[in-house]
Parts: C-alpha cells; structure tokens; sequence
C-alpha cells in the first residue's frame, strides 16, 4: 500500500488521528488519487480530515516509512512517504476522523507501525517528548 502523511508537530507532540471505527491513532493523510502528484494528494487528505490548507510551497520531505501495515495478517506493508508544510486555518477533525490527538512518544502504544516508527524519529531529533 502507497499512502502520503503529513508530520505536523506542535509543542513537542505529534499531531494524530483516529478514523471511525478504528483503535489506533494514525498520521494525517492517505492514497493519492489516480493522476495525483504528492503534494496536490496530500493537501487535499488534511482538507478532508482536519479542514485546513497546506500551503504547497512549505512542502519538506521528512521521510519515508516502509512498515507492516496495520490490521492486515498477510504480511502487507505501507509505504508512506512523509512531508511537514505550513497550513492555515483551524484544525477541525471532519469526514471519517473522530478524533485528533498530540502525541509523544509515550503514546507510541496507540499508534501502528509507521506511527510508532515516525514518533520514534522525531523524539529522536529531540523533535517530541
């Protein structure tokens, strides 16, 4: 699986998201749609999940996670490729999210690989707590 995230940390904590029906806290983003470059796939997944605008120009690759994916026995990966990016607006959960949440890496428990992997990375930049 191919997916796009967005690394977005505020007062040493990583912003997350819990989709409906799900357990675990998940980075913001998803699959592009056919056609989709990076950028325009990514700003359009936190448009729909938290109702801000990520200001294209602000793109930085942060980078890429390869783990097993979460909820599937067969062994499937994910392949993430991870931005930060400036955005404007208030961060509202809509659409599929029930909730956001700012992690550290204390809270690595709630999240799959990937997430836990990217908190990893950042409280190893000294990034998070």
């Amino acid at each position: 699986m191919d997916s796009l995230a967005w690394i977005h940390v505020r007062d040493r904590r990583l912003l997350s998201v819990r989709t409906e029906g799900k357990a675990k806290f998940y980075l913001p983003g998803g699959k592009r749609e056919p056609g989709e470059g990076d950028v325009a796939g990514l700003c359009r997944e936190i448009r729909e999940e938290l109702g801000v605008e990520l200001d294209p120009l602000s793109f930085r690759f942060f980078t890429l996670l390869n783990e097993q994916a979460d909820g599937f026995a067969d062994g499937r990966r994910v392949r993430m490729t991870c931005y930060t990016a400036e955005h404007h607006g208030e961060l509202l959960p809509g659409r599929e999210i029930a909730e956001s949440a700012w992690l550290t890496s204390a809270d690595a428990h709630l999240c799959p690989p990937a997430g836990r992997r990217g908190l990893g990375m950042l409280a190893d930049a000294g990034q998070v707590d």
